[in-house]
């Protein structure tokens, strides 16, 4: 495992709206995310306006990637951390956990490579 990765995926669910559209807040939280799982990020976070009233966001880092996808409409948002194995991927995940409401949380961690 040493030499693999890491595939961490969180559902948030029961979020307000107005987290889910505040790309500020989601870009800062991906920059954070990174810096708490052990990475660095060689470039700002890109974040996208959706037609949906959602966002789509994505932080490139070295062969990995940490990405948020909200629903509004539905208080949903999706974060996906994929890390080598030797960085902390829950560290990520806690960074957001701490900073968003949601009234529910789940996630599920997966080997890979």
């Amino acid at each position: 495992m040493a030499n693999g990765f890491s595939h961490l995926v969180a559902d948030f669910i029961g979020v307000p709206a107005t987290q889910l559209r505040d790309g500020t807040l989601l870009r800062g939280l991906l920059i954070a995310a990174a810096g708490a799982a052990g990475f660095s990020a060689p470039e700002a976070p890109l974040v996208r306006q959706l037609p949906s009233d959602g966002l789509a966001c994505l932080l490139l880092l070295d062969g990995c990637h940490i990405s948020v996808h909200t629903f509004p409409a539905r208080q949903l948002m999706l974060l996906d951390v994929l890390s080598l194995a030797t960085h902390d991927a829950r560290k990520a995940l806690d960074v957001f956990a701490r900073r968003v409401e949601a009234t529910e949380i789940r996630s599920e961690t997966r080997s890979r490579g």
